[in-house]
């Protein structure tokens, strides 16, 4: 193997997104390349982007630019730019950049292998964006970049809603589910690797299955999954909250293997505010989907996210929200600045609201939140709970860090382990012992 055949990948944005680029790694290795852990290192660079909003699109463009000065330097042969920025600004970044030998839009992962040795011609770089609809199943070749024990699990690709500030079903396509006995396949496979925890993400998990002939849903999935021996942890994220069904709240209030977590990105409670974001809310009030997962035996823990700065809302718009939020008292929170994003229906929406003020708003809420999550976390201390071990923390070797089935990868708080011997991939009895605002300190219970 030669410095030509290596490649250093980065994949920017969702763990959708993450899913193409392992999808990308496997197709490369399966064509005789190996991943590299450096880019100075690698002769082919591939950078996997996200452009859903400006602050991701300055973001790639930036990881694009120094990939380029890398290039120039002599340490990189080839740059492939993959994924939704490509998707929404490839012809502009083509122009712009020229640097870059390859771009492949969200529907054009498969053909990688082919533009990795595709040659220039003159100084037209391959160049392929279509109409999204490629859907890789469990026979595309992927490569697990997650740790040996967690593995992401994409039951869906695209979106049909039409939510006004979302350029989502424009980059990714519209929902196309795959069927339940390549999902199914997709899954054992993982659990035979060491796959304990398995996270169900699409753009919305609970649409699963609605564009297929058979009549399914995601719950019907999660059936077939919980049978898989050796899967302990079975997450949902991304639940559009117009969809969540009794069928569903049963089944995570029944079974073990559900984790009690549920990902529900309300984005407001405002009705205005929801009818102008083309939010449907035919299932009832925020205040009422919320009494339903709660009124459970089992205590289901809430995830959710809300947009602040929307066109037209007025303060008294944004003190109904932040009571909401007070009221409820979730167990996760994320609060976002809207942006104007150019060709989605809410960019021509008025009044505007000031950046600087949607700013005063998100961190009024994100502030809230923090108590909020801190009394939620002190309700644990002197509990002892499962605790998935993650192995050591990345801020010191005297620390091991793990998650609780309330905790998703990436987006939650963590568990600080700072007494007993842990085993990385297990799921240990874990005391706890401190609170913090989102992550909570603990000690093996030694059997």
């Amino acid at each position: 193997m030669t410095e030509k055949d290596t490649v250093f990948l980065i994949s920017l944005g969702c763990a959708k997104n993450l899913v193409d680029s392992e999808h990308m790694l496997g197709l490369l290795r399966e064509g005789g390349f190996q991943p590299e852990g450096n880019i100075e290192d690698a002769g082919t660079a591939v950078i996997n982007t996200c452009g859903f909003i400006e602050p991701a699109v300055k973001e790639a463009v930036d990881v694009i630019l120094e990939a380029v000065d890398i290039k120039k330097n002599g340490k990189l042969d080839r740059i492939i730019v993959t994924g939704c920025l490509v998707q929404r600004y490839g012809y502009k970044l083509r122009r712009e950049i020229p640097e870059v030998d390859a771009w492949l839009g969200t529907g054009e992962i498969n053909r990688i292998l082919d533009v990795i040795s595709e040659k220039r011609h003159g100084s037209q770089a391959p160049f392929y964006i279509g109409r999204p609809l490629y859907l890789p199943d469990h026979s595309v070749p992927r490569v697990q970049t997650t740790p040996f024990f967690s593995a992401y699990l994409r039951v869906a690709e695209g979106c049909s809603h039409r939510c006004s500030y979302c350029i989502i079903p424009g980059l990714r396509g519209p929902l196309r589910s795959r069927s339940m006995d390549s999902l199914v396949i997709e899954a054992e496979g993982m659990a035979d690797r060491g796959v304990k925890e398995l996270n169900i993400i699409a753009q919305d998990t609970t649409q699963y299955g609605k564009d297929l002939e058979q009549d399914i849903a995601i719950e019907d999935l999660l059936e077939r999954l919980i049978g898989i021996d050796g899967l302990r942890w079975i997450r949902l994220l991304y639940c559009h909250p117009d969809t969540i069904s009794d069928r569903l709240l049963e089944m995570m209030d029944s079974e073990e293997k559900i984790s009690p977590y549920i990902d529900l990105p309300l984005q407001h409670v405002n009705k205005g505010i929801l009818k102008a974001m083309h939010r449907d809310i035919s299932g009832g009030t925020p205040y009422q989907l919320i009494e339903r997962v709660r009124s459970r035996k089992r205590r289901i823990s809430i995830r959710t996210t809300f947009m602040v700065g929307f066109p037209g809302e007025t303060q008294e718009a944004f003190n109904e929200l932040r009571d909401f939020v007070k009221a409820v008292e979730f167990d996760h929170l994320g609060a976002f600045v809207f942006s104007k994003e150019k060709g989605t229906a809410a960019a021509n929406l008025r009044p505007e609201i000031k950046k600087g003020v949607a700013k005063i708003r998100m961190n009024e809420i994100m502030k809230l939140q923090a108590g909020i999550s801190k009394k939620i976390n002190q309700q644990i201390v002197g509990k002892v709970v499962p605790v998935l071990i993650e192995g050591f923390s990345p801020e010191t070797d005297l620390l091991l860090r793990g998650r609780t089935s309330a905790m998703a990868p990436d987006i939650d708080g963590q568990v600080l382990i700072n007494k007993g011997d842990g085993i990385e991939g297990e799921i240990m009895d874990v005391l706890i012992t401190e609170a913090h605002a989102y992550d909570l300190v603990g000690e093996i219970v030694e059997k």
